[in-house]
């Protein structure tokens, strides 16, 4: 029959194994407390993001609403720039339709009062002098 040894542990092997198991509880809590770091860092980093899209949302709020003002002068700049067309061409028509009226009073009266012309830039409105600059200071109010 064969006989099995039973294995004992030396005296040495005895006295490693509080050592081993010292060592295994160190790295434990030290695993532990590396894990509770790592948590709190991405709940902070969690929070921090959560803080950046409130921001976020705000200023885009507060964006939104400056377009929608932005927006609402363009349109009343642009009824009032149509309306300011309209009367200087209705101004331009009255100014053409008196032109023969005039020459038909120079006739009859025989006075040279000379036919006055009508300025070029007053028949020709989209090319007002300073058009330019009136442009120009448009579009910076309407920069934001």
């Amino acid at each position: 029959m064969p006989s099995f040894a039973i294995c004992r542990p030396s005296a040495s092997e005895v006295d490693a194994q509080p050592a081993i198991d010292e060592r295994k509880r160190k790295r434990m809590i030290s695993n532990r407390e590396s894990a509770r770091r790592s948590r709190m860092r991405k709940q902070q980093q969690l929070d921090d993001l959560t803080n950046q899209a409130a921001q976020l949302r705000n200023q885009n709020g507060q964006i939104e609403m400056q377009i929608s003002l932005q927006r609402r002068q363009y349109t009343t700049v642009e009824v009032e720039n149509a309306i300011l067309r309209a009367q200087l061409h209705e101004l331009t028509q009255r100014l053409q339709s008196l032109t023969p009226v005039l020459g038909i009073a120079e006739e009859i009266g025989g006075t040279a009062t000379g036919k006055p012309e009508i300025p070029a830039h007053l028949l020709r409105p989209w090319q007002l002098p300073y058009s330019e600059r009136l442009t120009l200071a448009t579009a910076n109010t309407l920069q934001f």
